[in-house]
């Protein structure tokens, strides 16, 4: 398999989670031009690996999802980033190419650099090119 249905599991990410109501308008696949919101989630790297099997083509795509928030204290980030994992394991979004077998939370590291706090979500995917 290739890298071929990258580009589907972005947009369709990027859709998913700014259709939620808590995270509407702050979802960003690259950084936000200008003044910097206080708070914001970003797509971020990904990983790929080949998975086809017998049924057809397939890959597992490993990515982050970042809350990155300059308010004070960790509560509105973490609620964010419960947001973003909830969206993302309750209904796994619908590609352009391909399908989503499932989507799981893997990790996340929950820090602070430069005045801001950051919270980054590692998630797996499965997907399937048939």
């Amino acid at each position: 398999m290739s890298y071929g249905m990258a580009a589907a599991l972005q947009t369709a990410i990027y859709a998913t989670l700014s259709a939620d109501p808590r995270l509407s308008g702050l979802v960003h696949d690259a950084l936000p031009e200008g003044e910097l919101p206080e708070t914001y989630v970003r797509l971020g790297p990904e990983e790929v690996r080949e998975a086809s099997d017998r049924e057809g083509g397939g890959a597992l795509h490993r990515f982050t999802v970042s809350v990155i928030s300059g308010a004070a204290g960790f509560a509105g980030a973490k609620d964010l980033a419960g947001a973003v994992c909830d969206r993302l394991e309750d209904a796994p979004p619908v590609l352009a190419r391909g399908r989503i077998v499932g989507i799981w939370f893997e990790r996340a590291k929950a820090g602070t650099s430069g005045g801001l706090r950051r919270i980054d979500l590692r998630f797996r995917a499965r997907l399937e090119d048939n």
